[in-house]
């Protein structure tokens, strides 16, 4: 059991729990986090609706992404509804925030969906109505500067061989070894895997952008172990009833790696994205390559991961330990 000073968060799980009480007796205070309420739901008019089919035919003809168009579906509900009885197109930019302040002080909603309603909004007024873009700047929440979760080498390793399923470990390797997003895999095809050049060709990936990445020798090897046992017909992960396997697949796959390795729970399919992109910083690979292979449309968004490996770097000595070590202490 770690001491108290090692610990910077836990699982909540029953087990753990009893050990901890086990440890503190009866000197800890239990806190239960504030429940927020639940937005109210509200049956639209039919000239919501009518507004509502508005939106999410200017999204399609946009080209916007079926996730975007779910998001934005949402928010609109929820904004039609809190304004069903006034005309939405005479609502001043003022009364706009103060539905997004009720939002956050009322029903805690958090950054995303925060974000996700000024977006929507935001579209429907100026995409939908035409109305000009200054007018409804609205405000947004300030970014977080959150790093990445990274998994070390071992950690790595640990997961990457925990399933011993051949697909389920063939797709967490690829992942890994080419820094896919999650939503990336069930798109792959067969014909993507380019074998002889080394590099695996990703389609439409976010933004609607292509982009190639690497191919790792080892996860080849075991990519033609898959093939020949399971004989995929296009797709190069097939559900059981053929078709794209689902991310949902994907994640429950990931989480049951994650309990059998025993690496940090608080991991993600993400997080293999990450490791990627910090581990290749490790050995030298430069920042434009990186944003390359991850497909960043920006620099800053890869050079996150400097900051991630700085922290990280051995090499680096603490002002303390250099003072110790001098025997100034």
């Amino acid at each position: 059991m770690p001491s108290v000073s090692q610990i910077g968060s836990l699982v909540n799980t029953p087990s753990l729990l009893k050990r901890l009480q086990a440890i503190f007796g009866s000197d800890y205070e239990m806190v239960i986090p504030e429940q927020k309420c639940q937005i109210p739901e509200v049956k639209l008019s039919e000239s919501s609706l009518n507004i509502l089919a508005q939106l999410e035919r200017k999204i399609v003809l946009k080209g916007y992404s079926p996730r975007t168009r779910s998001q934005y579906r949402t928010a609109m509900i929820r904004f039609l509804g809190y304004f069903q009885a006034r005309n939405i197109e005479l609502l001043t930019k003022s009364e706009i925030e103060g539905f997004i302040y009720l939002l956050i002080s009322k029903y805690k909603i958090k950054e995303p969906a925060q974000n996700a309603m000024i977006s929507a909004i935001k579209f429907y007024y100026e995409h939908v109505l035409g109305r000009p873009r200054e007018y409804y700047d609205l405000t947004r929440p300030k970014k977080s500067a959150t790093l990445p979760n990274v998994l070390g080498e071992k950690e790595i390793i640990s997961l990457l061989q925990a399933p011993k399923n051949l697909k389920h470990r063939a797709i967490l390797y690829l992942i890994y070894s080419a820094g896919l997003r999650i939503s990336e895999v069930p798109r792959l095809r067969i014909q993507d895997i380019h074998s002889d050049d080394g590099y695996i060709f990703v389609k439409g990936a976010k933004g609607k952008k292509d982009r190639h990445t690497i191919l790792s020798q080892t996860t080849l090897l075991l990519l033609r172990q898959y093939y020949k046992a399971y004989k995929p017909a296009y797709w190069l992960f097939e559900g059981r009833t053929g078709g794209q396997y689902s991310t949902t697949s994907i994640t429950k796959l990931f989480r049951k790696a994650v309990q059998t390795s025993g690496v940090n729970p608080w991991a993600t399919v993400h997080t293999l994205r990450h490791s990627f992109a910090t581990h290749l910083l490790q050995q030298g690979s430069s920042t434009r390559q990186i944003q390359a292979l991850l497909g960043h449309s920006s620099s800053k968004t890869t050079e996150v991961y400097t900051h991630v490996m700085n922290v990280a770097n051995k090499t680096i000595l603490s002002p303390l330990d250099r003072i110790t070590q001098s025997g100034q202490t």
